[in-house]
């Protein structure tokens, strides 16, 4: 895959995914979970923020049952490519470290690293643009210029 190719895809599923999720997060981010991001949670607290950023989501757009399963099922593939970019990794401070703890660079080992974060995007992204196309287009014209007005807003998403 050429290297362009790779960033488009990276960017086109990050900035879809932040779109959704972007006022939900920053709205339930802070509450409780300290610095812990969704792929450290347990399932049951990862499920209970699931719950309640399709909600809040789904009160902005006023989305239907229909909209919120297909906003659930996105929520879970971004979760799951998450999960599989962070990997086994619970420190990556610790593992960037471990690149510098040498007299030199480990070229080798960052080269690993970056070898595995990129076949897990491309492993995950299909699902994830699948089930993002599968909720965007369920959405009504109004509903759409919504999120278009969201992405617009940048990091103040629905708070704006």
């Amino acid at each position: 895959m050429k290297p362009w190719l790779k960033r488009t895809l990276v960017g086109v599923v990050t900035l879809f995914g932040a779109v959704t999720l972007v006022g939900a997060l920053g709205g339930c981010s802070h509450h409780g979970h300290g610095r812990q991001g969704w792929s450290t949670m347990s399932e049951e607290d990862a499920a209970k923020m699931k719950a309640r950023l399709v909600q809040r989501a789904a009160d902005k757009l006023d989305l239907d049952e229909a909209q919120k399963a297909k906003l659930g099922v996105l929520a879970d593939k971004l979760r799951e490519q998450r999960n599989a970019l962070v990997g086994d990794t619970r420190d990556p401070r610790a593992e960037l470290q471990a690149l510098i703890a040498g007299t030199t660079f480990d070229r080798a080992k960052a080269q690993g690293l970056v070898q595995a974060k990129t076949q897990a995007v491309q492993a995950k992204s299909p699902e994830v643009i699948a089930a993002m196309a599968d909720f965007y287009d369920s959405l009504k014209p109004e509903q759409q210029a919504k999120v278009r007005e969201a992405l617009q807003r940048g990091r103040r998403g629905w708070r704006g």
